[in-house]
């Protein structure tokens, strides 16, 4: 039997799952620790995991034509880590997925993800949730890159997830916001003073 306070059932809720399915859902997963800077996933390389995160702060990004790496992401407690298109297509990734601090992580490979979603049907609907709301995001993020001043990226970020404010350096933040180390002073700046 799964412990109550096991952290995996902070994302497969009891009351989403019944016990057979949580029975058969968290023995599959094993949990993996990685250092500051430990890559979890290298450009070049197929994702062939999805990974929950239990503690720490990860980020992903990719590297520009100029060679400078350009955040596209952040993820934390309870986020899961992944490159959806090369997880699905099984094709190497342009991304690398870098922890920022020491992190415990929760790793389900390919092949067991595949017999898990197509034999537990709330497995599957969590899945498909979590799939589509991940492309939201990104669309929205996309968006925002283009319609959106920095200024009104950067609140967006404070007003929604203030966690990575307060625990990922600022030259990151500025690379997923698009804007200069100096422009996203300038910007904090300006609105501590409003």
């Amino acid at each position: 039997m799964i412990s109550k306070g096991h952290f995996l059932n902070n994302i497969f809720k009891p009351s989403d799952f019944s016990d057979e399915e949580l029975a058969a859902i968290i023995p599959k997963f094993k949990k993996v620790a990685f250092s500051k800077n430990d890559f979890i996933l290298e450009q070049g390389k197929t994702e062939n995991h999805y990974w929950f995160i239990e503690s720490g702060f990860v980020r992903s990004y990719v590297v520009n034509t100029e060679g400078k790496d350009i955040s596209t992401n952040f993820y934390t407690v309870g986020d899961i880590a992944i490159d959806w298109t090369s997880f699905f297509l099984r094709n190497p990734t342009r991304e690398n997925i870098q922890a920022l601090t020491d992190c415990v992580c929760w790793q389900l490979d390919f092949d067991t993800f595949q017999e898990l979603f197509h034999s537990i049907r709330s497995f599957r609907e969590q899945g498909r949730t979590t799939l589509v709301n991940s492309y939201f995001s990104l669309k929205e993020q996309s968006v925002a890159m283009i319609a959106d001043q920095a200024s009104q990226r950067y609140l967006k970020l404070l007003r929604e997830k203030p966690h990575i404010i307060q625990n990922i350096s600022l030259k990151h933040i500025a690379t997923y916001l698009g804007v200069t180390d100096t422009s996203l002073s300038r910007i904090r700046k300006e609105i501590s003073s409003e």
